[in-house]
């Protein structure tokens, strides 16, 4: 079961918990408290700061240093987590708020009630810094334990409850309830993302993505292998050529009440990607069962804005396939024609992400959306130019910046990036239209984003999110961040949907 969350006004000496939670800064000179932390110490007799400063505590981010209280509370234990420096103001960012209420949930392991004072970080807590501590304390809180057969009764788990230390709890009841709605649809990614390949092919991820749908009361269609021939989706046909176990369209459907603009969402859904006849090395190949984590951010983010109710028309168009060598698999040198009619010819089977979104943009198109946001585990290049926790943003300048600027608040972290004419030449074919693969090494993230922006027409409002590092975290945990799947990117996606009802109000 997901931890529970909820807000308490009660004065501290009043609650009790198996830990309490509270945040410091780091200052130039040495820790800096905050109005949650001076409360404890003054519960501790003034102890706490002190004994921090003994154990060498710093304040930095991702610090968590635990301390007994030794009956001098009514909790056992106070976990004091890093906020790293404060803003020139003196106060923190929610992303910094967010990252230690994460570290705090994960070193609280075996603690089941916990109280935190994170959203006392700086006067009044805010509605973002309120919806960073309850989005860090839960998501910190996730872990995966569908495959373990071993798991002993009693092991220490996570966190079962959280309580938020607040001045008004009916202030936070609609943003504690946000919380929780993002949270869960969080969970819901990194499940899908960290579900091994054998029991997530192509129909099952289709299955499951419509199963969220209707739970969320979604207009939900499946499109098999007959109904992609029937439409004329070359693109997903010839990737998923290669398998057994044959490729898939996912469309979920939302109708806000009153809408006031229209969002197409697209996801690249590859349940595995061995790269095809252009195989990858066997090094790493087992983090590509992480290729459909776009597909699993956008079937969320639409189940998600469904249970917020948004005033807003979404629908999520999902290509699904396994990338697999095989005598049917698809060929470089082989023409692919796709849904509106244009051909390319294919360069490198492992360019297939972008192969089957072609397909699925031209489809999701067709309902005429005002804005069209596609994420995608797109490009190795991403790394190489961003890093494994910064996506790259392309697509036209207006809503690209949007969803930049929404990532900022939503703390994942995003940059705006060009599309270079020059390298659109690239793909210059003598057979087809164009090629699936650029002819050089250089760019290769922006590269993928002109082979997309073929199937953009003139005027649309497009944007591609590059998740290629950030939708999969292949070392340690850090923050609000586990191993595995992570979630990216759909607080993001969120708050630039909310953003785009916002500004057509």
């Amino acid at each position: 079961m997901p931890p529970t969350i909820s807000a308490t006004d009660r004065p501290l000496e009043k609650l009790s918990a198996d830990a309490v939670v509270v945040g410091v800064g780091k200052g130039p000179d040495g820790l800096l408290s905050t109005p949650g932390a001076d409360a404890v110490d003054r519960l501790l007799g003034g102890r706490l700061l002190g004994a921090l400063a003994d154990l060498g505590a710093r304040g930095g981010e991702d610090e968590v240093t635990k301390l007994p209280t030794f009956g001098q509370g009514p909790f056992p234990v106070v976990a004091v987590a890093g906020l790293g420096a404060p803003q020139p103001d003196g106060g923190y960012a929610p992303e910094a708020v967010r990252r230690a209420a994460g570290a705090a949930s994960r070193a609280l392991t075996g603690r089941a009630a916990v109280l935190t004072l994170l959203a006392a970080v700086g006067g009044a807590p805010d509605v973002a810094r309120l919806q960073a501590v309850g989005e860090g304390a839960l998501l910190g809180a996730y872990e995966f334990t569908a495959y373990k057969s071993d798991l002993p009764a009693g092991r220490p788990t996570p966190p079962a409850s959280f309580q938020l230390v607040v001045p008004d709890t009916g202030a936070a009841k609609a943003p504690l309830a946000r919380v929780r709605a993002v949270a869960d649809a969080v969970a819901l990614v990194r499940d899908l993302v960290n579900t091994p390949p054998n029991d997530l092919y192509p129909a099952e991820l289709a299955a499951r993505g419509a199963a969220a749908g209707k739970k969320a009361g979604l207009s939900v269609e499946v499109l098999d292998e007959k109904a992609l021939a029937a439409g004329g989706y070359g693109g997903i046909l010839a990737v998923g050529a290669g398998s057994a176990r044959p490729p898939r369209l996912l469309r979920l459907e939302y109708r806000g009440k009153k809408a006031r603009t229209s969002v197409a969402l697209v996801g690249k859904g590859i349940t595995f990607d061995s790269g095809g006849i252009s195989i990858k090395p066997a090094a790493g190949m087992a983090d590509m069962k992480s290729d459909m984590a776009g597909a699993a951010a956008v079937i969320a983010t639409v189940c998600l804005v469904a249970e917020l109710g948004l005033p807003v028309d979404v629908t999520a168009t999902v290509p699904i396939a396994e990338n697999l060598p095989s005598g049917t698999a698809y060929r470089p040198a082989d023409v692919v024609t796709f849904r509106n009619g244009k051909k390319s010819e294919i360069t490198n089977t492992d360019a297939e992400g972008r192969v089957v979104l072609a397909d699925a943009i031209t489809r999701a198109l067709e309902d005429s959306p005002a804005h069209l946001l596609e994420t995608s585990t797109l490009t190795g290049a991403q790394l190489v130019a961003l890093g494994t926790r910064t996506s790259g943003v392309m697509g036209s300048e207006e809503l690209r910046d949007a969803v930049v600027s929404a990532s900022r608040r939503s703390g994942e972290p995003m940059w705006a990036m060009p599309l270079p004419p020059e390298l659109r030449r690239s793909l210059d074919s003598t057979t087809a239209d164009f090629t699936n693969s650029g002819s050089d090494r250089f760019g290769g993230m922006l590269v993928a984003g002109h082979f997309l922006a073929e199937f953009i027409p003139s005027g649309q409002q497009w944007a591609h999110i590059d998740i290629a590092g950030p939708a999969y975290n292949t070392g340690a945990p850090w923050g609000h961040t586990p191993k595995g799947g992570t979630g990216v990117p759909v607080r993001t996606l969120l708050a630039t949907i909310e953003d785009l009802i916002a500004d057509a109000s």
